[in-house]
């Protein structure tokens, strides 16, 4: 009972949070997110947002390269940081530009993920992670 007031923060847990925290939003976001935009590219491409108007196909194309390649690359732990900035800039066009800044409605998943992976750009993966073996 007294671990669960404590202020005191381990190491390990902290890495064991970041751990669950990245395969947790890395998870939803490629499963949920980025393998159906995939697997349904040629069906949505020509429907799809273009608020930077670079073409329908190539916004589609960066989206699916951020939530279902850089999601990947957070769930293992490598490049983390880097991963997280397409996914950052996914999420906030998603929010202010498809969802009209709506945090409380349609919007409210894609601010949730934004704050994830701020966290996880200023954190980075944790104890518990590819970029920690390669920086041996």
């Amino acid at each position: 009972m007294k671990r669960l007031f404590s202020t005191k923060v381990s190491e390990n847990v902290l890495g064991f949070a970041l751990l669950v925290l990245r395969l947790g939003a890395g998870s939803l976001m490629l499963v949920k997110h980025g393998f159906d935009k995939l697997t349904h590219f040629a069906s949505l491409a020509p429907k799809f947002a273009d608020p930077f108007h670079i073409g329908t196909t190539t916004s589609l194309a960066l989206v699916v390269f951020a939530e279902f390649f850089c999601a990947a690359f957070i769930i293992i732990g490598l490049f983390t940081r880097l991963a997280c900035v397409p996914l950052i800039i996914a999420m906030s066009v998603a929010l202010f530009s498809a969802h009209k800044a709506d945090f409380f409605g349609k919007g409210e998943a894609a601010g949730l993920f934004l704050i994830v992976f701020f966290v996880l750009l200023f954190t980075g993966p944790g104890k518990l992670s590819l970029d920690r073996l390669v920086g041996k």
